[in-house]
């Protein structure tokens, strides 16, 4: 029986919010006196994971060729790959297992094993370009089926496993949920209230927040585990 298409769309709605509240973050990162590389990096692969699952969801809002999404989510496994790497260098394993790269890594990765997998040649007549548009194979949930459905069950426990961590982790207990170096605005900035007005001010600090970060992490972590799991 195939997944109601109503809770799909619902599934889409909240991947496109990720990705514009990501989308926000980083051009609230432009007025950082300093930027945090790292911090940076992980909106934007926010910003990708909600376009991306968004477009699996609802085929209507594909915009990529499933080869480039996978290219895209190659690169980005790699960079969390090295950010762990330089970590593991810098601070040691202990600062590895504790930090914020390690689930990145593992939902980065799921996106690419994801995308690989997915089953099934274009249908005739099928431009090839729209992400899942032509897929002829179709899994029990409604969606192309992917290959390899063992390993898209360990992603699916994996992410599952991460959403719980995540769930029970205080969101400003230390510097596990941030974005774009985030640290005190200095004065004269574009984020200070006399530069912004108070409303603005007020709705960029809020998008800077653990509390925010938090919850964009968690809502990847679980709706990339139930693609996965229906895509099975």
């Amino acid at each position: 029986m195939s997944t109601p298409a109503w809770i799909l769309g619902i599934f889409a709605a909240m991947m496109v919010l990720v990705a514009e509240v990501s989308a926000g973050q980083l051009m609230i990162a432009q007025a950082w006196a300093r930027r945090g590389g790292a911090g940076a990096g992980t909106a934007v692969f926010r910003l990708l994971t909600g376009i991306a699952i968004a477009g699996i969801l609802v085929p209507g809002l594909s915009i990529l060729p499933n080869a480039v999404w996978g290219a895209a989510f190659a690169v980005v496994m790699t960079w969390f790959a090295w950010c762990l790497w330089r970590e593991n260098r810098e601070r040691g394993a202990a600062a590895v297992a504790h930090g914020p790269y390690v689930p990145h890594l593992v939902q980065s990765a799921a996106m690419l094993y994801m995308f690989a997998a997915l089953a099934g040649p274009p249908a005739a007549g099928s431009s090839g370009t729209g992400g899942m548009s032509g897929m002829e194979w179709r899994s029990s949930g409604g969606l192309p089926a992917l290959h390899a459905p063992t390993l898209a069950l360990i992603f699916a426990l994996l992410l599952i496993a991460l959403t719980i961590h995540d769930l029970n982790r205080q969101a400003d207990a230390d510097g596990y949920f941030q974005v774009a170096g985030r640290r005190p605005v200095p004065a004269g900035t574009a984020l200070a209230p006399a530069a912004a007005g108070p409303a603005a001010y007020t709705a960029q600090r809020l998008l800077l927040s653990p509390a925010v970060v938090k919850g964009c992490q968690v809502a990847i972590s679980v709706t990339m585990a139930f693609v996965l799991i229906i895509m099975i």
